[in-house]
């Protein structure tokens, strides 16, 4: 991996992208991004893939907050937008997924394992997951994690994404 990165550097070529308006480049939608469109991102995205870390980072284009956030400003409900997307549009916060599992081809989602429950109000989640980018940042503090909630229902239609804490009880990040 990169050398870890001074964050009062980090911080500088924030402000600095801010400035130029090279922040959240990859959303289309005004209300939230940059406001421009995948075609005119993908050679920006090209650039800045180079530096594996620090232009992503400056920029607040990195995997996986980027597809997160995607997925919060289309799906989100106006309470989860507020307390997971605002902090990830405004880099303070960090994200992971939390798709891949150690016993199975995960990579193909019918194959997930992890059992997602409602319980009353609650959902019980019971699974591990393996390989989730972001999880170890001391700054990550929401999972979209993908999960079976119809194991009886159509193959491709058994799993669903569900917003997890990384501080709900029972959520244990062993190792990186």
């Amino acid at each position: 991996g990169a050398p870890p990165h001074q964050p009062a550097v980090i911080e500088d070529l924030r402000v600095e992208a801010r400035r130029r308006g090279l922040w959240n480049l990859f959303l289309p939608d005004e209300r939230w991004g940059a406001g421009i469109s995948n075609l005119d991102y993908a050679p920006l995205a090209e650039i800045m893939g180079r530096s594996l870390h620090l232009a992503p980072e400056a920029c607040n284009c990195s995997a996986p907050d980027t597809g997160n956030m995607e997925v919060l400003v289309q799906f989100g409900s106006p309470e989860q937008q507020e307390r997971w997307l605002r902090p990830l549009l405004e880099g303070e916060i960090r994200s992971c997924f939390a798709m891949t599992e150690p016993d199975v081809a995960s990579s193909d989602a019918t194959n997930i394992q992890t059992e997602i429950r409602r319980d009353g109000d609650d959902y019980v989640i019971n699974g591990r997951k393996w390989w989730t980018s972001g999880a170890m940042s001391k700054r990550c503090k929401v999972a979209i994690l993908m999960g079976k909630t119809d194991p009886d229902g159509p193959r491709h239609r058994q799993q669903s994404q569900i917003l997890v804490p990384l501080d709900t009880r029972g959520v244990r990040i062993v190792r990186n």
